[in-house]
């Protein structure tokens, strides 16, 4: 009796190691899919990060291509508007010019004019022409010339 007990205990043993084979082959195999999914599931998330950012700099080139093109655009506003500025300036500065050598020719022709007009000994009208206001916006709009002779040196 002995014998069969012993050998069904090594039967048993037998079986008992064919399960735990079975169960660790199954095991094995529910590792290796698990670890399959996870991997694939990695890759998925690393392919959508990589399309994510591929979008973001695509959204950022062409926003960069704006701001250039809006620099751009005024810088040369800029330009005009400083070219502008310096024709006007010039013109200013003539103007004064202008303005200050007709003041120079009133002064002169006053200051002529007052001490003819102011001495009674002379006897002579005053000659209103450069005091009265017709007459000094014809004055105004004549262009001022020097005459030649007057440039020698």
């Amino acid at each position: 009796m002995e014998s069969s007990s012993s050998g069904t205990t090594s039967s048993t043993i037998q079986t008992s190691s064919g399960s735990e084979e079975s169960l660790m082959e199954q095991r094995k195999r529910k590792r290796m899919l698990s670890n399959r999914e996870s991997a694939r599931r990695s890759r998925m998330k690393k392919q959508k990060l990589l399309d994510d950012l591929t979008a973001q700099v695509n959204h950022l080139k062409k926003e960069n291509t704006k701001i250039v093109t809006s620099v751009s655009i005024t810088t040369q506003h800029y330009l005009t508007v400083e070219a502008e500025n310096s024709v006007l300036r010039a013109q200013l500065d003539e103007l004064n010019h202008r303005l200050q050598s007709l003041n120079d020719i009133i002064e002169f022709l006053d200051s002529n004019n007052m001490g003819m007009c102011s001495n009674p000994l002379v006897g002579l009208e005053c000659d209103d022409f450069f005091v009265n206001q017709m007459n000094m916006s014809y004055m105004m709009n004549q262009p001022l010339m020097a005459s030649s002779d007057a440039l020698m040196y």
